[in-house]
């Protein structure tokens, strides 16, 4: 018999499963700023950014345009990460195959990752997995053998740095994501960047040829970050997440209580000017926004790290992460499960970060094939994620510990 859930939403309320900037009423004016792009560069220090419509497509356009440099029609993948970057493979054409996991670690396994490079490995992806720093040093050293490029997927790590530099410059190419609930959000979008500077004139030419504009889903897209700004925070998120949550929960359906459950078809259009304003005016809020949830994190963590038999991830050599939730490990599958039974669905921004590695979703089965991916697995079977939201106050957050305490 599964433990008790927690009462769900004290007085109506869901914390938000991660600490994304909530954007003010006048943010959301017309005629805001159109530099967006040229904002976060100068705040990261990096080359030009290019603006896509989500991350997904940022490593869609990022594919296209290694594959026109290349015979070559492979892509290796972390086995666990989130199930859209198998469908960018998929949406390109390349062949997907997957890597292994470093024992109880989100970062490649070496010599998994060593056997997998051949002489048709295009790309190898590295995943900055929960805003912590992933050590690229191994598939910097394989893609320098192999002649293949590396792509770094910062989708949830913008602001995180390596030794002072921006992730995503390791590599021959970064993207981050600018989805809802990230630190900065247009409902959608993704921001490529790119060290060379003729790769960035590439990835801007595959830009221009095939991304179309598409004013019906720019529309939709609008409509949401309408509707994000309105009910991004406590009371808001129990209607339009906590409550859709509880229904799959009570289903039995975790993949689509996750929001890993996503269409295979990839929408790509251009990025409209009302809301690429609206991101250039709450960045300028950004990099404090950052600092406060790190400063958060950094006072949390000592509870955290003192829980029995837990593990909290952390940045890899030189990382300087940031922090939307905290990754942690628990001891073993069953004692992850009982944290779920308790805790997921509770409103406190507790929960999964991806339900499964990307071979045991039964909708990508047709794309992604059954691979011996072990300590993926076993790391899917221990995970959770925890908020580091601003709205989690100190009384919720201390009924988090106990409850995994217990």
């Amino acid at each position: 018999m599964p433990t008790p859930r927690l009462a769900a939403g004290a007085h109506g309320r869901d914390i938000p499963p991660t600490a994304g900037l909530p954007l003010r009423w006048n943010d959301l004016l017309p005629g805001g700023p159109a530099d967006l792009e040229a904002r976060i560069a100068s705040w990261l220090g990096a080359p030009a950014l290019q603006l896509e419509c989500s991350g997904t497509a940022s490593l869609v356009v990022s594919l296209l345009t290694l594959a026109r440099r290349s015979p070559r029609k492979t892509v290796i993948l972390p086995a666990y990460t989130c199930p859209l970057v198998a469908l960018a493979v998929h949406h390109c054409g390349l062949r997907l195959k997957l890597c292994d996991l470093a024992p109880g670690h989100f970062d490649l396994d070496p010599a998994a990752l060593e056997a997998a490079c051949d002489n048709d490995t295009l790309a190898i992806v590295v995943t900055h997995l929960a805003g912590r720093v992933a050590d690229t040093g191994a598939a910097l050293r394989c893609a320098a053998r192999c002649g293949a490029a590396v792509i770094e997927d910062a989708a949830q790590a913008l602001g995180a740095r390596r030794n002072g530099r921006s992730v995503g410059l390791d590599g021959d190419i970064g993207f981050f994501s600018l989805a809802a609930g990230k630190g900065l959000s247009i409902y959608e979008g993704g921001l490529l960047l790119a060290r060379d500077p003729a790769l960035r004139d590439e990835l801007r030419a595959t830009s221009a040829r095939t991304v179309g504009s598409r004013p019906g889903w720019e529309a939709r897209r609008s409509l949401e970050l309408l509707a994000y700004a309105l009910l991004y925070g406590p009371r808001g998120m129990r209607l339009a997440y906590g409550n859709p949550q509880r229904a799959a929960l009570r289903a039995g359906d975790p993949v689509r209580a996750a929001g890993d459950d996503f269409p295979l078809d990839i929408p790509i259009h251009r990025v409209g000017r009302w809301r690429r304003g609206v991101g250039a005016r709450a960045a300028r809020r950004l990099p404090a926004f950052l600092d406060d949830a790190r400063e958060r994190a950094q006072s949390r963590l000592v509870r955290l790290q003192g829980l029995p038999g837990i593990r909290v991830m952390r940045d890899t050599a030189g990382g300087d992460g940031v922090w939307p939730f905290f990754m942690l490990l628990l001891p073993d599958a069953r004692a992850r499960q009982r944290a779920l039974d308790r805790l997921w669905g509770a409103g406190l921004g507790v929960g999964p970060l991806f339900v499964h590695t990307l071979p045991d979703y039964d909708y990508l089965r047709p794309i992604v094939a059954d691979t011996p991916v072990p300590h993926a697995r076993d790391f899917a079977a221990r995970a959770l994620s925890i908020t580091n939201s601003h709205w989690l106050d100190d009384e919720r957050f201390e009924t988090i510990c106990k409850t995994l305490a217990s």
